[in-house]
């Protein structure tokens, strides 16, 4: 697992800083945590939820109503949580296979790609919209709205990474840069934004990290010590695949550019 804070300011002037996290889905496994699912009565803070399934890191997941139900799809162990698949959303970040055969986590373009809910390949599953596709084009309007954001994005090795602005900006801004300035990247989609949009780390985690000045800016933000924290209703929590800690992040230089 990797971290790092790469500021996109000299070639994208309008997008802040970044914090983007590189995990090897043959090395941590991704879970869906619901909050009825688990027996509570309201949706809680991401701190809570951290404590309450251990996970290294747990970031939001996609959108939901005002009753807090998921929409569209959301797969649990294999089992239903959420609505059934949304018409016009067609990211679905998927984990977990049911084929050995197949990658452990995948960023889904629904519109490329086909998903069964009947009989789904992947165990844990959650559908939001796509923010950029493999054939380089842009999924989202420049509608002018700008919020904080949190994306799911795949790489050519087969990474998953997961990014989180540092302040607000517009999706279609968000998905131009990152497409520009990062080609490794194949495609990527967007969770929910704004207030919901969150991660966080382990203190565990963080402590077995030897802390340097240059960590300073990710660090705060996965401990959670700044902005604002919201009760989430659904989350995903990265966690090693084996009982035994693994090894810490580290400070990486900026993600590679090349494909």
């Amino acid at each position: 697992m990797q971290v790092a804070l790469w500021n996109p300011l000299e070639a994208c002037p309008l997008v802040p800083s970044l914090l983007m996290l590189q995990v090897d889905p043959e090395r941590y496994r991704f879970s869906i945590y619901q909050f009825r699912d688990e027996g509570l009565r309201a949706p809680i803070s991401i701190h809570d939820w951290q404590r309450r399934t251990d996970a290294y890191v747990v970031f939001n997941a996609g959108l939901f109503r005002e009753d807090y139900s998921y929409l569209g799809v959301l797969l649990k162990e294999g089992r239903s949580l959420g609505s059934k698949k949304h018409h016009s959303w067609q990211g679905l970040f998927a984990a977990e296979p049911t084929d050995g055969r197949l990658r452990k986590a995948r960023v889904l373009d629904l519109a490329f790609e086909g998903f069964t809910e009947d009989a789904p390949l992947y165990r844990e599953a959650a559908q939001s919209l796509m923010l950029f596709d493999r054939t380089g084009k842009l999924r989202v309007r420049d509608s002018g709205k700008r919020a904080f954001q949190t994306v799911v994005a795949e790489d050519g090795q087969g990474t998953i990474v997961v990014i989180k602005t540092v302040d607000v900006v517009s999706l279609h801004h968000l998905a131009d840069c990152l497409h520009r300035q990062v080609p490794a990247l194949q495609q990527a989609m967007a969770m929910d934004g704004g207030a919901s949009s969150d991660v966080i780390a382990s203190p565990d985690l963080l402590h077995a990290a030897q802390e340097t000045s240059s960590q300073a800016g990710w660090r705060s933000m996965l401990a959670g010590n700044v902005g604002v924290h919201i009760p989430l209703p659904t989350v995903i929590g990265i966690s090693p695949r084996t009982p035994a800690r693994g090894a810490p992040p580290h400070d990486p230089s900026p993600p590679t550019r090349g494909r």
